[in-house]
This record gives C-alpha cells, structure tokens and sequence, in this order.
C-alpha cells in the first residue's frame, strides 16, 4: 500500500512539473507583431513592383493593365553610348570602396580600442563618426569651398595659379575616394570597434610575454578572430556592387556635365533618364538589374567562401 502511495504521489508532482513547464508564446508573438508588419509592409509588399520593369507603364491604365513588354526596358541601359562608362565607374569605384574602406575602417578600429582608455577618445570617436552624420548636400558645398575657382586650395595653397577642379575629370576619382572614406570610414569602423573589445585580454597579455609586438598581436590575435565578421561585412558590401552613393556621385560634383566619364554610374544615369523621359519603367528595371546581379555576386561570393572556410560562410 504504502508502495501505491509512494508512485502516486511521484506520478503526481511528475504532472505539476509537466504543468509548470508550460510556456505561453503569446506575449512573444504580440512583441513580433508590429516587427513583422513593418517587414511585410515595407520589404514584401513593394516587390510587386518589379512587374513595372516588365511593361509599359501606363498611370491612367494602371500597372495591372499596363500592356507588357518583355526586356525591352532593360536594352537602353546597354544601348546607350554610355553603358560601359557607367557599369565600369560603378564597378571600379564600389571595388575601390569595399576594399580600400575595409582596410581603412579596420586601422581606425584597431586604433581607437589601442587608445580607449586614453581621455582624448572620448573626443576623437564622436569626431570620426561625425562625417557620416552630415548631409551630402553640405559636403557637396564643403569641398566647392575648397575646390571651387576661388576656394581655399587654389587661392591658399597653389598661391591663386588654380585648377579648374570642376572641368577636369581627370582628379575627380581621387577627389570622391577621399570624400567618401572621409564620411565613412569611422562609422564602418564602429561594429569592427565592438567585436575588437569582445576579444579576451588575456591573449594579448599572454602575447606581451611571449615578446609579439602590436603589430604580431593584431595580425596574429586580431584579425583571426574577428575574421567571420570582416567576412560577413565584405558579403554584404559584394551585394550592393552594383549600387552607388547617389548623393556623393551628384551632389559633390555639383553635376557637373564635363565630369560624367568620371562621375556617371547607373543610379545617376538612371536619375537624369528618369528627369528627362519620365519613364518610371526604365527606371524599375535599372533596380531590378542592380538587384539581380547584386543577389548572384552575393550567391557565388558565399560559395567560394564556403569551400575555404566553411564556418564563415552566410549559409
């Protein structure tokens, strides 16, 4: 009896601990809810705007009525005289950013956690993160300051023999990749500067005592660590290769037209087509193609990656 006794009452608190172990998903679900409508709302529902690149839009028709038109409106991106000029600046540039910007944010975060503890760093992190909060319209007009016919380099440094900084293509390459590390190089320095501090401080101080110099330990304790984030920032950046900053490629030229073999990249040309025809169909099929070679690069970025170190991978 007493046996029965006992298996009952473990039978019992075995269904009290079952009863306790009950979760209600209720509360998370409702804390998604409004996370999950922005999404639809904003990412999902806009993709039924691709039928646009594939018809002669219509507004008093609509888009559904709109008659189609197959790839008609992705020819003129590669008929025109200046297709090779902006596919190669698009490339070239967004290659040189990528990379360039790459080493330049690592150097400003390996830096900055080397000074961190300095007081000048409270005053030098919000001063290389401040660029990329100007606006481009008042970079466009800081570098007119400088590089404008009576501005501060050919006044004050070339002693008035000035350059027509805005008639010669020739220095704007050098001129927008300044520009643009200038305004993003600390900012993209800062999700490099938080995985840095994440990094035990025990391997450096084990490193000092085995003699490495700074230069050893960020090579051989720093970079091998926050490998898979450097790799998943370069995956990220290969999928928008094809897009451009439009405001830095506009803007800072003042669109200028005797700049355009160096200035002109799809989103311009896209932009002054779009100003001039009015052809929103055209337009949608740029972004289209911008969007399906951004999809593909990314794609075959992360199959090369995943056959050299498979747990860098994306997926």
């Amino acid at each position: 009896m007493e046996i029965k006794r006992g298996q009952k009452l473990m039978a019992g608190a075995v269904k009290k601990k079952k009863k306790t172990k009950r979760v209600s998903y209720v509360p998370l679900i409702l804390m998604m809810l409004p996370g999950l409508v922005y999404l639809a709302v904003n990412n999902y529902l806009p993709m039924f705007g691709i039928t646009i690149a594939f018809k002669n839009l219509d507004f008093q028709k609509g888009i559904l009525a709109s008659e189609w038109c197959g790839l008609q409106n992705f020819e003129y991106l590669f008929k025109t005289k200046d297709a090779f000029i902006m596919i190669r600046n698009t490339l070239c540039y967004n290659l040189v950013f990528i990379f360039g910007g790459l080493v330049a944010s690592l150097a400003i975060a390996v830096m900055m956690t080397e000074i961190s503890k300095m007081k000048i760093a409270r005053f030098i992190q919000p001063a290389i993160c401040f660029p990329n909060m100007v606006s481009i319209i008042i970079v466009a007009y800081l570098v007119y300051a400088f590089l404008g016919s009576d501005g501060f380099v050919n006044n004050t440094i070339l002693g008035g023999e000035g350059i027509s900084w805005y008639r010669e293509s020739k220095y704007w390459p050098f001129i927008l990749t300044i520009v643009h590390f200038w305004k993003g190089a600390g900012y993209g320095a800062i999700i490099y500067i938080a995985s840095i501090s994440g990094i035990d401080k025990g391997l450096y101080e084990a490193a000092k005592l085995d003699g490495a110099s700074k230069m050893q330990q960020v090579f051989k304790i720093t970079l091998p660590i926050i490998k898979p984030m450097i790799i998943l920032m370069l995956l990220m950046s290969i999928g928008r290769i094809f897009n451009s900053d439009f405001g830095l490629f506009l803007q800072v030229p003042m669109n200028s037209g005797v700049l355009y073999e160096t200035t002109q990249t799809i989103d311009t040309y896209v932009y002054r087509a779009l100003m001039e025809r009015n052809d929103v169909s055209m337009s949608s099929a740029a972004s289209v193609f911008q969007a399906v070679l951004g999809f593909m690069l990314v794609m075959a970025s992360n199959l090369v990656v995943r056959k050299v170190d498979a747990d860098s991978a994306l997926f």
